[in-house]
């Protein structure tokens, strides 16, 4: 099954050459995602395709009016679909949820800009996601890694094997990585990993996952008891 995905942005060309170029451009060359960028201006009110307006109440900036997302998700949702708002609010994005978009038939993402958008698109939406706590120029940016994550894990896309120890699959950041030359400015690598004892490097390497978790991000951690 191909997975379909559909962003609405005001500026598409910040997405098409990325997704176009390494592993997700072999993505869509093998037909594992079908990815389609829309122009929200095609939307766009009046003339001049507006598509935002002062916020009521004053203050600083545009804000992204609800007519032409309406008028977008209502030309391209379908039963299945699942509407995604970037959003800085939103849930923060993760691998589980990564996963999980990467099951579903259908995705389309909304893409922000400007101070964000009228408070009543967040009705039309199903999922509302956050890369960070940090605030971007447009939510372009944030659809890019999202559909990153999502489409890497898609079966056919990259070897299995790289997904099942990679950082957060288990809930621990991977383990430590070591290639030639077998010493670098004084650094070898240990000697477990070119000791040929398969069990004895598994055992290292979760070990070492744990610990580097426990030093860097402990918060990914059990509490303990």
């Amino acid at each position: 099954m191909t997975l379909e995905i559909d962003v609405v942005c005001l500026f598409p060309a910040m997405l098409e050459g990325p997704l176009s170029e390494s592993i997700p451009g072999r993505i869509r060359e093998r037909g594992l995602a079908e990815i389609r960028i829309h122009d929200l201006r095609r939307w766009g009110l009046g003339r001049h395709r507006s598509v935002d307006d002062a916020p009521y109440g004053g203050g600083a900036g545009m804000v992204l009016r609800p007519e032409p997302v309406a008028a977008a998700l209502d030309e391209l949702r379908r039963a299945e679909s699942t509407v995604v708002l970037l959003d800085p609010g939103g849930e923060v994005f993760r691998q589980a949820r990564a996963a999980d978009l990467a099951t579903r038939p259908h995705l389309i993402l909304v893409c922000p800009r400007y101070e964000g958008v009228d408070e009543r698109i967040r009705d039309l939406v199903d999922l509302e996601l956050s890369i960070g706590d940090y605030v971007l120029t447009g939510g372009e940016l944030a659809a890019l890694v999202v559909v990153d994550a999502v489409t890497r894990l898609l079966p056919g896309a990259i070897d299995d094997a790289s997904t099942v120890e990679e950082s957060f699959s288990a809930g621990l950041l991977e383990y430590p990585q070591y290639t030639r030359p077998a010493e670098f400015r004084g650094a070898g690598v240990p000697d477990i990993l070119v000791s040929g004892h398969h069990a004895a490097v598994r055992r290292w390497r979760h070990d070492a996952a744990v610990a580097r978790t426990k030093a860097r991000r402990p918060d990914l951690l059990p509490p303990e008891e």
